[in-house]
């Protein structure tokens, strides 16, 4: 008899619990970011929830939403971008670039993959075609955006910086200590 009133309390408890509000639906006002469906019944777009996962810090995260967007919009400029993008921010740099190559060749007017594919190539140390790329991306915004001039003063800059210039700090004294033996000394 005791073991028929547990079962009872049990099952009454998850009752209860299945007819609470909350759960996996979406609630308006919610900070979280929504789960793909819309409190309409409209899905939500991939491109603009892994743009907002991007701000959020939320790479992989943001990298699922727009294959998602993908797969609904299909593989334009803008996702191909956003997905070389997201890439770069996890460190894949190989994947990051053939992405956003992918992004320039399909739409070469699009600044924000020329600037990406730029920042791929000065992670790699590949300078002086990045800055050519920054050139291009410059050009296409009419030199609106100051990250994109930023970025090409950088590529600039480090175009024109050789080592050769750096003054020896290196000071040596030849010591005699005997017998044919000298010792190299360093000094302030």
């Amino acid at each position: 008899m005791k073991t028929n009133w547990v079962g009872l309390i049990a099952a009454s408890a998850l009752l209860a619990a299945c007819q609470m509000t909350g759960g996996l639906r979406a609630t308006p006002g919610s900070p979280y970011v929504p789960n793909g469906q819309a409190v309409s019944g409209q899905s939500v777009d991939g491109l603009l929830v892994g743009h907002r996962l991007m701000a959020a810090g939320e790479y992989e995260l943001a990298l699922k939403a727009y294959y998602r967007a993908a797969g609904q919009q299909g593989m334009n400029a803008d996702i191909l971008s956003a997905l070389g993008s997201a890439n770069l921010r996890l460190g894949r740099l190989g994947q990051a670039e053939r992405l956003l190559r992918l992004a320039v060749k399909k739409d070469q007017s699009f600044p924000p993959a020329w600037n990406n594919l730029g920042v791929v190539l000065m992670e790699q140390g590949n300078t002086a075609e990045a800055m050519q790329v920054f050139k291009t991306a410059y050009a296409l915004d009419s030199g609106e955006s100051d990250s994109i001039r930023d970025n090409l003063r950088l590529a600039i800059a480090k175009t024109q910086k050789t080592e050769y210039d750096r003054p020896d700090s290196n000071k040596f004294a030849l010591v005699r200590r005997g017998g044919g033996q000298y010792m190299l000394l360093s000094t302030p």
